[in-house]
């Protein structure tokens, strides 16, 4: 059984989808979430990086609205966000994380600046940052995302995180 408090803090992450503030995930909050990772590491929507972290937006927009979009409107209301994470990500946080993985794994191509395909843990907050999160949790959290304090994230540690955010109740 689900929680109350579970519920509120799935509620609480809604704000974090919605970019744009308009009470509704769409599209163009994946788009704009994109659209700031890329301005925030200077690389152009055009670029291979670009064109793979907007494919990724894509994917995960349509992940997202397959769980969640009952009315098939092509919005995500926050009733929607709540009823469809409850239901389907409290059951498998994995599969939510794979629906994430390809953004995920693009923005931190992104951020990746010198190609070893981790992203160290400023440039991670600078993504998180991009993303809309407090320069003083973007710290922590990346800071608590290096588990072995090397300074680098991979994506396996990204894409767990993200999961178990969304999906965990503690």
């Amino acid at each position: 059984m689900v929680s109350i408090e579970y519920e509120r803090r799935i509620a609480r992450r809604f704000a974090g989808f919605d970019q744009d503030g308009n009470g509704y995930i769409d599209r163009e909050d994946f788009n704009a979430a994109a659209k700031a990772v890329l301005a925030a590491f200077g690389t152009t929507a055009r670029s291979d990086k670009g064109q793979a972290l907007y494919i990724g937006a894509e994917a995960f927009w349509q992940g997202m609205a397959g769980i969640a979009d009952r009315d098939g409107d092509q919005r995500i209301t926050r009733e929607e966000f709540v009823s469809g994470a409850v239901k389907r990500l409290h059951d498998n946080p994995d599969g939510f994380g794979e629906i994430a993985r390809p953004f995920l794994h693009a923005a931190l191509a992104v951020a990746d600046t010198d190609g070893d395909g981790a992203a160290t843990v400023e440039e991670t907050v600078r993504v998180l940052e991009a993303l809309g999160v407090r320069d003083d949790v973007a710290a922590a959290a990346a800071a608590a995302l290096d588990t072995d304090a090397d300074g680098r994230i991979g994506e396996a540690e990204i894409v767990a995180a993200f999961a178990r955010y969304f999906t965990v109740p503690e």
